[in-house]
């Protein structure tokens, strides 16, 4: 190696020294992730950095480049490649098409960069980048990779213009991002635990800086929150809305073996006991879905939602054929009110389903019409309210008497405060879909059937 590649080595390794320290400075909230990764050569790398998800990469002829450029450049880029380990970016590619969610999630970091205003990271405005960042903040309350990949899919960007926002948003090479054998997918799988692990830390961390009114961090809060959200089962959690109910049905669980058997090797063909013909399950009987019908709610992801629920109500582990379920739509107002009684109405009102609204949101109008339901009787045991929304509106100061659950699709920006009796669902497209597939049921069929909104 030659001398001159040794001091840019050299070069390379304390410019980004150097930006650790500088963000460590601005972002002490960061400090478990801003030593997440070690330091390692890579003259034959295209871009500046590349990252494994344990070792970051540097070309040292590329980063003083950049760094004579203006050092912002250089603590852009090493928070760039950090928030992508930090957000899990790596370990969700496999999931996806690779192009397109490279792109998402340069863009999802870059658009977290731009937020951060800070001295150390500010370098003026891209109008191609507040182009794409203002048409996604259309679609999605926060910008996140999962987010801006399904905006992406849907815009039908011939190859040039998916180039030109390439450009536009390329930082750092994700060529390592992909392991090329199978047997590394375990590795992987491991360093995004850590990186998951890392994630917590900081938000812990954060939500405590925060809480003393500290600014400054909230759009990495915003994100960080979706990195370590769980994964959820819809179909485990709406039966929690189900109460005891006794169905004709045989009770295995409650019958004494001893006594049967006993009987039969006592009398020959007579036992003592019979089995139980009745036993109780937990079944969805009384039950309200409120649907989000503002503007900022899409029609598809509702027809998504809608047809999930049905799928999983139909079920026979949760539905009874006799039921009292009310539909409400709402956004400032209650537009549209649906009861139904049994699996048929059900089944109907899916196949002639329209969206009704497009006004401002206010969450009162749906609590203030089930109480007067409640008054008139409509009810037997109502254990509660599911409301899918975006989450941004005007919220009851009061808690009802029965648990309401806000679904949601997107984690919603940090200043949404939503009340405490209040329970937060965070379910994305890919989770629905996941838990329709789930469903031993015809239920493809049953979505097809549904008209487009």
């Amino acid at each position: 190696m030659s001398e001159q590649s040794k001091n840019l080595q050299q070069i390379g390794q304390d410019i980004l020294l150097a930006s650790r320290n500088e963000l460590y400075l601005n972002l002490p909230y960061l400090d478990v992730v801003l030593c997440g990764l070690s330091f390692q050569p890579g003259e034959n790398l295209t871009l500046s950095l590349a990252t494994d998800g344990q070792t970051l990469y540097y070309n040292g002829s590329f980063l003083a480049e950049r760094y004579l450029r203006g050092r912002v450049l250089c603590n852009r880029a090493y928070l760039h490649v950090l928030l992508h380990c930090m957000l899990r970016h790596l370990a969700k590619k496999y999931q996806h098409a690779p192009e397109l969610w490279d792109l998402a999630c340069d863009v999802a970091v870059e658009n977290l960069l731009d937020e951060l205003h800070y001295p150390c990271l500010e370098f003026g405005l891209v109008p191609i980048k507040q182009k794409i960042y203002g048409q996604c903040l259309g679609k999605m309350p926060v910008i996140t990779a999962e987010g801006v990949y399904r905006w992406l899919q849907k815009q039908n960007y011939t190859e040039y213009q998916l180039a030109q926002l390439q450009r536009a948003f390329l930082v750092d090479d994700h060529g390592l991002w992909a392991p090329p054998e199978k047997e590394q997918k375990q590795r992987v799988q491991q360093q995004d635990d850590q990186w998951r692990d890392r994630s917590e830390k900081t938000r812990t961390a954060m939500e405590t800086v925060l809480a003393g009114e500290a600014t400054g961090g909230q759009p990495i809060l915003e994100q960080v929150k979706v990195a370590t959200r769980d994964d959820v089962d819809y179909r485990a959690f709406l039966r929690r809305f189900a109460v005891p109910r006794e169905i004709m049905a045989v009770d295995g669980d409650g019958f004494d073996y001893a006594y049967y058997t006993y009987g039969l090797q006592l009398y020959g063909n007579l036992p003592l006991v019979e089995y139980p013909e009745t036993k109780e399950e937990k079944r969805i009987e009384d039950f309200v879905i409120a649907v989000d019908t503002s503007m900022s709610t899409n029609g598809e992801l509702v027809r998504q939602f809608l047809a999930c629920t049905y799928s999983i109500l139909r079920s026979t582990e949760t539905f009874t054929r006799k039921v009292n379920i009310y539909i409400l739509q709402c956004d400032n107002q209650v537009r549209k009110e649906t009861a139904i009684h049994d699996l048929e109405e059900l089944r109907r009102y899916m196949e002639s389903f329209e969206l009704s609204g497009g006004s401002a949101t206010d969450f009162r109008p749906v609590f203030r019409r089930v109480q007067e339901l409640q008054a008139e009787g409509a009810f037997t045991s109502l254990r509660g309210l599911i409301y899918f929304t975006d989450g941004m509106g005007i919220y009851p100061q009061k808690r009802p008497s029965y648990d309401v659950a806000f679904v949601l699709l997107e984690e919603p920006p940090i200043s949404v405060k939503m009340p405490p009796w209040a329970i937060r669902l965070v379910l994305d497209s890919p989770a629905l879909e996941r838990t329709v597939k789930e469903l031993d049921l015809t239920l493809d069929s049953d979505i097809e059937e549904l008209p487009q909104l």
